[in-house]
């Protein structure tokens, strides 16, 4: 998964939520250039603040390898 795939993600999810950025900002602790940035799939978003907003949106990462 791409930081450009976790931004659509945040975005939609966002969205169906009905939370403007501003809201998701308030509530995740970030500022609103963050969620503008994340969900425009900057690369060097802070990974912590990007996992709070994912966690406030109730949306998970699962990471796995070949097994």
């Amino acid at each position: 998964m791409l930081i450009t795939d976790i931004g659509h993600l945040v975005k939609e999810t966002r969205k169906a939520q009905g939370l403007t950025q501003e809201q998701l900002a308030a509530i995740s602790g970030v500022g609103t250039r963050f969620v503008r940035e994340l969900e425009q799939g900057k690369e060097t978003c802070q990974i912590g603040k990007a996992f709070t907003v994912l966690q406030m949106l109730g949306l998970h990462i699962h990471i796995g390898g070949d097994e």
